[in-house]
Parts: structure tokens; C-alpha cells; sequence
């Protein structure tokens, strides 16, 4: 078992029973009283941000996370399939570990963050980005570049992301994954 003077940027540890990743931290000596260690965690299960300060010398569940690649495969049921494509294994993950299913691809390499001792996928991080045609969305009109205004755009995956008022039907965009937000045009 660990403590304190272990915590480092990206540590994950185990703590009320909830797994979490130290995001920041700051070994902190006031002029009268111990010493302590403020920390900025996120929850590994909700990617909520906890703010926590544990004295000196506490000792600290360390626990081994691994990130593996994986390619998304197919949805069925209530899952999606990857494969490792190393070993060709094929894990199943719940829609709920996913924060937005709408925006995988067949083929896409995705990050699963396993829980090492326990072989338990616990979060699946998808690309940064992603390229995708439009499939539906209200015609474009010439000159509409001037301004900041979006209308809502349907995407090849079926997600529903918004887009500047010039993007046309057809046309493939970037998108970045994390804000579903139009990022630009991509030439065909």
C-alpha cells in the first residue's frame, strides 16, 4: 500500500470504494500544523471532479489501469463489439460506458481503459475527431459565411450535430468528439 508522497498527475487510486484519476495535486507544508496533499480527482465511472486534501502519510489504494486500442466492430442489443486487434479478442461494452455512442464508426480505433488485476473495461474513450458525411440537413444559401449562425445536420452515424449555415447534404465534415461540435470541411 502507498501514501501520500506517491500521488503523481495521472495516478489512478481507489477511494471510498470509487476509482479515481488524480488530474492535480500539491504537496502543501503551512508554517504551523502537518503537512497535507490537496488533489483534484476524476471519478474513472462518472468523469465528475472531485476536489479532496489528504493528510501527510495517508495511505492510498494504488490501482493499475491499462489502455488498450480496440476497433469498434458492430452494436447488438444493448452493446457494442470491439476487438483487440492484436489478439483478435472481442469484448462486449454497455451503451451506458460510452459518454456518445452517436459517434462511432465501423473501424474506428477506440481507447478502453481496463482495471488491470480485475480485466474490467471501465471507460472507452473514442478519437479526438472524426470524419463523417452529412446525410440530412435544411439546403444551404450562398453567402451564409458571414456570420456564426448553425442549423441542426444529421451525420452518416446518425448523430444530430450543428453546422454552419453554408454545409450542403453530402458533404463531410470534422467533428471533435468530445463537444459534438462542427470543427470544419473536409475535401473530398
Amino acid at each position: 500500500m502507498a501514501n501520500t508522497s506517491d500521488i503523481k498527475n495521472g495516478l489512478c487510486i481507489k477511494h471510498n470504494d470509487k476509482l479515481f484519476q488524480v488530474i492535480e495535486f500539491q504537496h502543501v507544508k503551512p508554517g504551523k500544523g502537518p503537512a497535507f496533499v490537496r488533489t483534484k480527482m476524476r471519478s474513472i465511472e462518472t468523469g465528475r471532479v472531485l476536489d479532496n486534501t489528504f493528510s501527510a502519510g495517508h495511505k492510498i489504494d494504488i490501482v493499475r489501469i491499462e489502455n488498450r486500442e480496440y476497433q469498434y466492430l458492430y452494436e447488438e442489443e444493448d452493446y457494442f463489439i470491439f476487438m483487440n486487434n492484436e489478439s483478435y479478442e472481442q469484448v462486449s461494452i454497455v451503451k451506458s460506458m460510452i459518454e456518445k455512442p452517436g459517434f462511432l464508426q465501423e473501424g474506428m480505433i477506440c481507447n478502453i481503459l481496463f482495471h488491470a488485476e480485475e480485466e474490467l473495461p471501465l471507460v472507452v474513450e473514442l478519437p479526438m475527431h472524426i470524419i463523417s458525411e452529412i446525410t440530412y440537413t435544411e439546403p444551404g444559401v450562398k453567402g451564409d459565411t458571414a456570420t456564426n449562425s448553425m442549423k441542426a445536420a444529421t451525420i452518416a452515424t446518425g448523430a444530430e450535430v450543428k453546422v454552419p449555415l453554408f454545409i450542403d447534404m453530402g458533404e463531410v465534415i470534422k467533428i471533435d468528439t468530445r463537444t459534438g461540435i462542427y470543427v470544419e470541411r473536409v475535401k473530398k
